[in-house]
């Protein structure tokens, strides 16, 4: 992959004991990969001392002397700490020494910092948050999930062009589908905005499937699911919720007698498909799109394991050229519309 990943290593709810980990099992896996794991030194040290001559210099660390808290304010974090883990890992993309950036830390910190530091692509009026969930058909990829509330139908349009491209070189698919998500499948459905977007969209030469309702996401109808930020972050929110109160009312079930807990027993081997089917750390990473640099975010909860998956995606992203897919299909469209 040949790819180079800044990890900020201080972020998120568990910081190094699981960034770490996950950065080190990433480039075991990934052999032609690098890591700059960035955070305070006193902090890093005891956890790659002595795994470093395994990696030589496919692992460096960065020295960074401040740390973006949780529910730090984006503005105090932008303003008031350029020395943090989370910017220096953004400026580490800035200045070219690494290809992409992922952090677990606080959301509308990195988002600011990002924006930032990297500027927006030509052509590209505001970030969106995308993520992956799981679909009957795989997975699909859904934008924006929260960082636009009020969106024009040209930014749904440059939703639908980033998805399109991010499913391009992460799922190495040549023509992904996009669907509007409305209210119905109807051309006539839906507010002005989005029946605009629809019109965009079907202009756009993207391989736009038309409008899907709120049950195509987990069909799996369409590869891109493109949809406001106040919208996508209710559907995410409600879905996470649905998957929390299922597993609840199936642990439930089978611990009711003892009838139920031998049931429990002879269907483990189909509950554990069940669960790793649906287990959300193997879609642990949301893309921060529209920025002129991979930017990944990871769940602050995210164990070793779903870190590393956030890493995996950040290096597959850059290393199929997210950026410049992105940059050229505008471009490419916006010669047409003049």
């Amino acid at each position: 992959m040949g790819v180079t990943v800044a990890i900020d290593c201080m972020g998120g709810d568990h910081g190094p004991v699981v960034t770490v980990p996950a950065a080190l099992a990433f480039l075991r896996s990934h052999p032609d990969a690098r890591a700059v794991l960035v955070g305070r030194e006193e902090a890093l040290a005891p956890l790659v001392s002595q795994v470093a001559s395994e990696f030589g210099d496919r692992l460096r660390v960065r020295a960074a002397s401040e740390i973006v808290e949780m529910d730090e304010p984006p503005a105090n974090a932008m303003r008031n700490k350029k020395d943090s883990s989370m910017r220096v890992a953004i400026d580490l993309v800035k200045t070219g020494e690494a290809s992409a950036a992922v952090s677990a830390g606080n959301t509308g910190a990195l988002m600011a910092i990002s924006r930032f530091v990297l500027k927006m692509l030509p052509g590209i009026d505001r970030p969106a948050i995308a993520t992956i969930l799981p679909t009957l058909k795989g997975r699909t990829y859904v934008l924006d999930l929260g960082a636009n509330v009020d969106c024009s139908a040209e930014h749904l349009l440059q939703f639908g062009v980033m998805g399109a491209m991010l499913v391009a070189a992460v799922e190495h698919l040549d023509r992904p589908s996009v669907g509007l998500l409305n209210i119905g499948e109807e051309e006539i459905k839906g507010n002005e905005v989005v029946k605009q977007a629809g019109e965009l969209l079907r202009a756009s030469g993207l391989n736009f499937y038309g409008n899907v309702e709120g049950d195509d996401i987990y069909k799996g109808t369409t590869d891109v699911v493109v949809c406001d930020g106040f919208v996508g972050n209710v559907a995410l929110k409600t879905s996470e919720g649905l998957a929390q109160m299922l597993a609840t009312f199936l642990r439930q079930e089978f611990s009711r007698n003892w009838l139920t807990k031998l049931m429990a027993i002879v269907a483990m081997p189909a509950l554990k498909g069940f669960k790793f089917r649906v287990d959300h750390r193997r879609y642990n990473g949301a893309s921060l799109l529209g920025l002129r640099g991979v930017v990944v975010k990871s769940h602050g909860s995210a164990d070793a394991y779903a870190f590393e998956q956030a890493i995996a995606r950040a290096a597959e992203a850059a290393g199929n050229r997210l950026i410049e897919r992105i940059t050229e299909r505008m471009s490419a469209m916006n010669e047409v519309a003049a």
